[in-house]
C-alpha cells in the first residue's frame, strides 16, 4: 500500500527523465536548468523518486532553488534509483501504475527530459491519457540536442498514415531549452481533436 495519497500541491510539475546521468553533459546540465527554471516560476516538482540521473539532478535543482519535490517510488526500485538519496517528500508505493497514477493526481502539467525506455513509455502513455481525456494537463518535451525529433518524425508518419489526427499531434509540445518548456506550460492549448470520454465510475455500461 502507498505510504500517503494525493497531497495539498496545486502547482506540481511531473518531470519524467532518465535514472542515469549521460556521458554528455549538456543533457545532465539541461535537467539542473530545468530545476532552476521550474522554481523560479513558482513551480514544485514531483518525479519518480531517488537522487540518481537526471532524476536526481532536476530534483536537487529545484529544492536548491526553494522549490517543493515530491518523489513517488516503487519499493521494488528503491535499490536502483538511490531512494537512500531522496530529495524532498517520498511516497512509496508498490507498484508502477500507482507511481504513475499519484504523479498524474499530484501533477498540473508534465514534462519529459531525454531519457530511456522508461522514460519514452511513461511520455507516451501520459500523452494517450491526454488523448482519451483522462487529463487535461499540458505535455511538453525538452527536446536537447534534438533528441526527441525522431519522436517528432514517428507522430508525422502516423498521421500520414491515417492512425494519428493532425491536430493531436499538438498533444505533445516540443521545446529545445528548459526555459522554453516552462514558459509553455501557461501558453498550452488542448487540441479539439481528443476523444471527449466520461471517465466517471457512474458512467452507465
Amino acid at each position: 500500500m502507498a505510504t500517503s495519497t494525493t497531497t495539498n500541491n496545486d502547482n506540481l510539475v511531473c518531470v519524467f527523465c532518465a535514472s542515469h546521468d549521460s556521458i554528455d553533459s549538456s543533457y545532465n546540465e539541461a535537467a539542473e536548468a530545468l530545476g532552476r527554471e521550474l522554481a523560479k516560476a513558482g513551480y514544485g516538482l514531483v518525479y519518480g523518486g531517488g537522487g540518481r540521473g537526471l532524476m536526481g539532478r532536476v530534483a536537487r535543482s529545484v529544492q536548491a532553488s526553494g522549490g517543493d519535490v515530491l518523489g513517488i517510488i516503487p519499493r521494488a526500485l528503491t535499490a536502483v534509483e538511490g531512494c537512500n538519496d531522496k530529495v524532498g517528500r517520498t511516497i512509496l508505493v508498490d507498484s508502477m501504475h500507482e507511481r504513475k497514477r499519484l504523479m498524474n493526481e499530484n501533477a498540473m502539467a508534465f514534462i519529459a527530459l531525454p531519457g530511456g525506455m522508461g522514460t519514452m513509455e511513461e511520455l507516451l502513455e501520459i500523452s494517450t491519457w491526454s488523448l482519451l481525456s483522462i487529463h487535461q494537463k499540458p505535455v511538453i518535451v525538452v527536446n536537447t540536442n534534438g533528441y526527441y525529433s525522431a519522436l517528432g518524425d514517428l507522430l508525422d508518419r502516423a498521421v500520414e498514415a491515417g492512425f494519428l489526427d493532425a491536430a493531436n499531434k499538438d498533444i505533445i509540445k516540443f521545446c529545445d531549452t528548459p526555459e522554453e518548456a516552462v514558459a509553455e506550460i501557461a501558453k498550452y492549448t488542448l487540441p479539439p481533436a481528443r476523444f471527449d470520454l466520461n471517465w466517471s465510475s457512474e458512467t452507465p455500461i
